[in-house]
């Protein structure tokens, strides 16, 4: 194992950016200058951007999250934001507070996981920074991407009737979450007893949910060729109550969804069951999906559904007292905001 500090900080940034290259041309000057050359002169273009802040022990635990998949979920929540205006991403800068106990080769895992995510997406790494850390590992992103004049989606554009879809399936990450909390309580009630292996058979796809979310670039250009630009969207990173309340407050409006329309996996039911569970709350509120949320007007309704992996779950209505819940039994639930909060 190398040792950081025998690289030094430049050297280090050299050792983990030297195999970058770069795949857009509004990207002139990437990594090795004090800063990158970008250019967004496009007559029909917005440039937008987005931060995340990840801390160890708050949003990831290295005690089951491998530092490959953390350095591509981290990329991933990123551009599932630029995607969620409507928009390409396009470059990233990448900083890191890190501590002792990692050796180099921790951040190289880090960063093939980054460079993973870029390379699937078309996206540029093209700058950040690094720091010693007394706190663990801190991992900050800045995502750069651009939106076509006209066709950036807000959260404030949601209109009476429009209709409320999801992409994907919901509830499946928060499922993996509960099933590493699980296998590390164990471990530890054992005094992490050497040759103790997790149970983990059956459950993959819910692991990989929750450890390997993909932003749905999909979705937006299944979107495109349909001619949809949705009225308003978010991606689904607290939950999908707190975010549908968050399009409501911003568009001033109300919303109505059904439980029986919500996207819900197999296997993720299970696992609902097993774990004594309320399914409905866990898609409601589990939170880390990385799923598109969006409204479109009425009038788009035949081209919706005859797009693959969305979902209409609802409309939008005029009072903006009323965001509600009707469940399989007809009564109506008040939704609430109880996903995932940073405090």
């Amino acid at each position: 194992m190398s040792e950081i500090s025998t690289l030094g900080e430049f050297g280090l940034i050299d050792h983990l950016t030297k195999t970058i290259k770069l795949e857009n041309s509004s990207t002139i000057k990437g990594v090795g200058d004090d800063a990158a050359i970008l250019d967004y002169s496009g007559k029909d273009s917005r440039v937008l951007v987005t931060t995340d802040l990840l801390l160890e022990g708050i949003h990831f635990d290295l005690t089951y999250v491998p530092l490959k998949h953390l350095g591509y979920k981290a990329a991933m929540v990123n551009f599932s934001d630029i995607y969620a205006m409507n928009g390409m991403p396009k470059q990233i800068t990448v900083s890191i507070g890190v501590s002792s106990r990692f050796q180099t080769e921790d951040l190289e895992e880090l960063y093939d996981g980054i460079k993973l995510a870029c390379e699937r997406h078309k996206v540029d790494l093209v700058g950040g920074d690094t720091s010693a850390s007394v706190t663990g590992l801190t991992i900050s992103i800045t995502c750069i991407g651009y939106g076509k004049e006209g066709k950036i989606v807000c959260r404030n554009g949601a209109k009476n009737t429009d209709i409320i879809c999801v992409s994907g399936n919901l509830g499946a990450a928060y499922m993996g979450l509960q099933i590493l909390e699980r296998e590390k309580a164990l471990f530890q009630n054992n005094n992490g007893e050497e040759g103790m292996q997790p149970d983990f058979a059956g459950k993959e796809y819910l692991l990989e949910r929750q450890l390997k979310p993909e932003a749905r670039r999909d979705i937006i250009e299944k979107l495109d060729k349909a001619g949809i630009v949705p009225t308003a969207m978010m991606d689904i990173s607290d939950g999908l109550s707190s975010e549908l309340l968050h399009i409501c407050k911003e568009s001033k409006v109300g919303c109505r969804v059904y439980e029986d329309k919500i996207p819900i996996d197999y296997e993720t039911a299970v696992q609902a069951e097993e774990f004594n569970m309320n399914l409905v709350t866990a898609a409601l509120n589990g939170g880390e999906d990385y799923e598109l949320l969006f409204t479109v007007p009425l009038s788009s309704h035949e081209k919706i559904n005859e797009i693959e992996g969305i979902k209409a779950i609802g409309y939008i209505t005029a009072d903006e007292n009323e965001k509600v819940m009707v469940t399989r039994d007809g009564a109506e639930m008040t939704l609430k905001a109880q996903g995932w909060t940073g405090f």
